[in-house]
């Protein structure tokens, strides 16, 4: 496994220096031409080429990620945002909308930024001792200020920035022909520089390298946008126009991937920032194309932007509980917000063209301290840490454990909850749409980016990750809440909602009203806090149809938006509280009405990610002590007790309902765990069970004393029939880890006998969620069929019978068997076979007919054999 998950990172990581390589190469060529009568490739060429290659280096760097190869994730996201800038700009000149003379002001901005924040990747690069990485970055940054510097002094030449990349381009030939060798000799020749072995295994048992590269992409991203605005206040650049537009909106893109990236990794917090940066991002991008299309003094709405740095300050002060250097950074995007507040003219004003070039400074110092601490031994301080320390403590305010916070509300999901995101927005939404726009001029009033973006785009992200985790409810409504501020939102602040009013646009209204009265109806059932919410927004939903009917009373729109901006300020105040602290929590309210049967109270049954070690772990402890657990397997979902706690298999039997003609199976985790009854089973037996295990076929077997051996004595009762056991081991590591752990088990299907088999660790909450003490969680099952189960029973005479025809056919059963009957003709049998024929054959399948004479029924088709005792029609075998 680790070999193949190393070809993959070295295939990844080629793909991102090749692509860096490619890209390097056309822009050679590209200066090289310079003093050319006219250029090799089209600006319009070399601009999509770029963008390729971006959107390759992105990938790229998306799929390091999970190799945990931070710093070259770092590098490729980086350069892959330079080059959509460059490459969107070069576009822009190519169609003649922007002129050259222009291209100084629309690329200088880009390369101030990139240059300095490839120059940290490379000096972290040299002190972690990844050369080739840090002469690719220094050299990058170096082309980057020539190219500055050619803007500004004509007489000096276009060479040096080619030769820059030359070397680039060389640098990436000589990585991937050394990967290539490396591939070729099977690991016997490593060029130096170009060993990733070591690398993975170092960062990927630090854990927490994916969030460095988040970070340090997403502050370099910000450096971006802070050079858009401070190169204006310098004189670097002269003037703020639609070239820079590339640069800030690339920023807002990459920072939205990064959000949704956040939250796969669990990051909840991180994530809500990345998405504050963005909605920023898109908003001076949108103000910077309006002076474009448009030379009128735009309006900001100032009740948004104070509205937005309280937010930001309470995301603050939480971040400092984890970290006081970010938090100290968040105090400057609350100075921002409170300077664009201040002052009318917005981005355009010095006053938050000054707090831009301390982002600037400030984002160019924590990049480089988080790349640098991520693996150095010697890290520099940053505080993390020290406040938290002072909870531990303290007997008020308690903090919760990570594996807490990131508890799913039902099964379990790959995102981390996005419920802060989602309550934020609506805020900014309904704050920004309190100023009213002007009807001859719609566009000069600053809110679309606001509320298109904020409340429509992140309440889609939001809703979708909501309903990932099991939240169906609050998915659909922060669906519903912004489909309907992007709809409203462009109807209102583009020109399309004229002065007047229609009746189409009311019945559109009236029906979100009748799709929000369910919400609201929906909310009853789950907390008196979400109630208050759905129902103020249903004022909100009242007020836009009143102003659609020319109806409105004055003021009603920014009293019920005042409301609904509290309602919402309360939920996410108490989210961010209450997914932090353990005690004391903000009371949110119980359901106005409960369902018999139903509980928030998730603690009764824990839902646990399979891929932890330390979920498996717990779901041992809890069968350990008795408890019942639902578990994947191979097929479908099934409900195991340990088989040395009989009041477990019995409650196991119980909770099933479990019918006395089908009885519970005994599975273990490999052979080993059966050696010490190995005497009591006949030889074929065994070299049968050998060739068959692991895989989807159960093996039902006489009973005898070597179930004593297994521990299973006191349970015995339950499990198989007086005559018969199915026995097997599945080919499923999670499950056959956990029996490692807790020893045989006794499995049921997890599901009442009669129901359909249960596929999905969420059927198993539905069904059983209230019976089961843990839910081992792994997504949909791997198949919707059934094991096989074999009557071996008279293997000793030749013959098998099938009770059911699962996933497994029988002729590859019958395949299996063929091929131990012939090692036993050639005398090649196991030895320590001591129990009698009479033993092993004891209360058989009399009436069963040989499966090699038996044509009927189908593969496909489930048999039953009653006189015996077996009736099988679940996975209970």
């Amino acid at each position: 496994m680790n070999e193949s998950k190393n070809r993959g990172e070295s295939l990844h990581l080629s793909i991102g220096v090749l692509a860096i390589s490619a890209g390097s190469l056309l822009l050679s060529i590209e200066y090289y031409s310079v003093g050319a009568s006219a250029s090799l490739i089209p600006p319009s060429a070399l601009g999509i080429l770029l963008v390729i290659l971006a959107a390759i280096l992105g990938y790229a760097g998306i799929r390091k990620i999970r190799g945990n190869v931070s710093l070259w994730v770092s590098l490729f996201w980086t350069v892959s945002a330079l080059w959509c800038g460059y490459g969107v700009n070069l576009i822009l000149r190519g169609n003649n909308i922007i002129s050259v003379s222009e291209m100084r002001n629309a690329i200088v901005p880009g390369l101030v930024a990139f240059f300095l924040g490839l120059l940290i990747i490379g000096i972290v690069g040299i002190l972690q001792k990844e050369i080739l990485l840090a002469l690719m970055c220094v050299t990058l940054s170096l082309s980057s200020i020539h190219e500055i510097v050619i803007f500004y002094d004509s007489r000096v030449g276009t060479s040096a920035v080619a030769c820059n990349y030359l070397i680039v381009v060389l640098l990436g030939i000589y990585f991937a022909g050394g990967r290539t060798l490396h591939s070729i000799t099977k690991g016997r020749v490593i060029l130096p520089g170009t060993d990733i072995t070591n690398k993975s295994n170092e960062q990927g048992a630090s854990g927490g390298s994916g969030k460095v590269a988040f970070t340090a992409a997403c502050f370099i991203l910000n450096m971006v946008a802070s050079s858009v605005f401070g190169c204006r206040l310098l004189g670097i650049t002269s003037s703020l126009f639609v070239g820079q537009v590339a640069w800030l909106w690339t920023a807002a893109v990459y920072q939205t991937v990064i959000c949704i990236f956040s939250y796969r990794n669990y990051h909840m917090l991180e994530a809500t920032l990345f998405a504050f940066f963005s909605i920023l991002r898109y908003a001076e991008g949108y103000s910077l194309l309006y002076q474009f299309l448009n030379t009128n003094q735009l309006n900001y709405p100032i009740p948004f932007l104070v509205v937005f740095s309280i937010l930001f300050f309470v995301l603050t002060l939480f971040a400092s509980i984890h970290s006081p250097i970010q938090a100290i950074y968040l105090l400057f995007y609350v100075a921002y917000c409170i300077a664009l507040a201040c002052n009318p003219q917005g981005f355009f004003h010095g006053g938050p063209q000054g707090v831009n070039i301390a982002i600037y400074i400030v984002s160019a110092i924590i990049v480089l301290i988080t790349l640098y601490n991520a693996k150095s031994s010697t890290a520099i301080p940053t505080g993390e840490g020290v406040i938290k320390k002072l909870f531990i403590s303290n007997k008020v305010f308690q903090l919760r454990q990570d594996k807490d916070i990131n508890e799913p509300y039902l099964g379990y999901s790959k995102y981390g909850d996005a419920e802060i995101l989602a309550h934020a927005c609506n805020i900014l939404a309904a704050f920004a749409m309190t100023m009213p726009g002007n009807p001859n001029e719609p566009l000069v009033t600053v809110v679309l980016p606001w509320v298109v973006v904020a409340g429509g785009l992140y309440n889609l992200i939001c809703g979708s990750v909501a309903f990932s985790r099991g939240k169906t409810l609050e998915s659909n409504a922060f669906i519903l809440y912004g489909v309907m501020w992007v709809i409203w939102g462009i109807s209102r602040y583009s020109g399309i909602y004229s002065t007047s009013r229609g009746f189409n646009t009311a019945v559109g209204i009236i029906c979100f009203i009748l799709f929000n009265t369910f919400i609201v109806f929906s909310t009853l059932f789950l907390t008196k806090a979400w109630f208050v919410y759905a129902l103020t927004f249903q004022l909100i939903l009242i007020s836009f149809l009143l102003d659609a009917i020319n109806v409105l009373p004055q003021g009603y729109d920014i009293a019920v938006t005042i409301i609904f901006g509290l309602a919402g300020f309360y939920l996410f105040l108490s989210t961010l509280h209450n997914t932090t602290f353990e005690a004391p929590l903000i009371p949110v309210g119980s359901p106005i009405i409960k369902i018999s049967g139903f509980t928030n109270d998730r603690s009764k049954c824990p839902h646990l990610i399979s891929t932890r070690t330390s979920s498996v772990q717990k779901i041992a402890e809890i069968m350990k002590n008795g408890g019942i657990c639902g578990v994947p397997t191979d097929t479908v979902y099934v409900l195991v007790a340990a088989c040395n706690h009989p009041e477990a298999v019995e409650r196991a039997y119980k909770t099933k309902r479990q019918a006395q003609d089908r009885p519970m199976s005994l599975w273990i985790s490999s052979l080993q765990q059966l050696k010490p009854a190995k005497h009591l089973l006949s030889p074929l037996l065994w070299d049968f069970m050998e060739a068959a295990w692991p895989s989807s076929i159960s093996l039902v077997i006489p009973r005898g004393s070597w179930l004593d051996i297994l521990g299973a004595r006191d349970s015995a009762k339950y499990i198989g029939t007086p005559q018969s056991i199915a026995i097997r081991i599945p080919d499923c590591s999670v499950t056959t880890h956990l029996i490692d752990m807790v020893g045989p088990i006794a499995v049921t299907s997890a599901n009442p006998s009669g129901e359909a088999d249960t596929t999905h660790h969420n059927q198993v909450y539905a069904k059983l969620g209230d019976k089961v003490d843990g839910v081992l969680c792994d997504g949909a099952s791997p198949e919707n069929i059934a094991s096989t189960v074999v009557d071996c029973t008279k293997i000793e005479t030749g013959n098998i019978a099938f009770f059911r025809v699962g996933i497994v056919p029988k002729s590859q059963v019958l395949q299996i068997l063929d091929q131990v009957q012939q090692k036993h003709k050639k005398g090649l049998v196991n030895g320590g076979f001591s129990g009698s024929t009479e033993e092993i054959t004891q209360s058989g399948c009399n009436n069963q007919a040989d499966v090699r004479h038996n044509t009927n029924p189908e593969d496909n088709e489930h048999v039953s054999y009653d006189n015996n005792g077996f009736t099988i029609d679940d996975e209970s075998q």
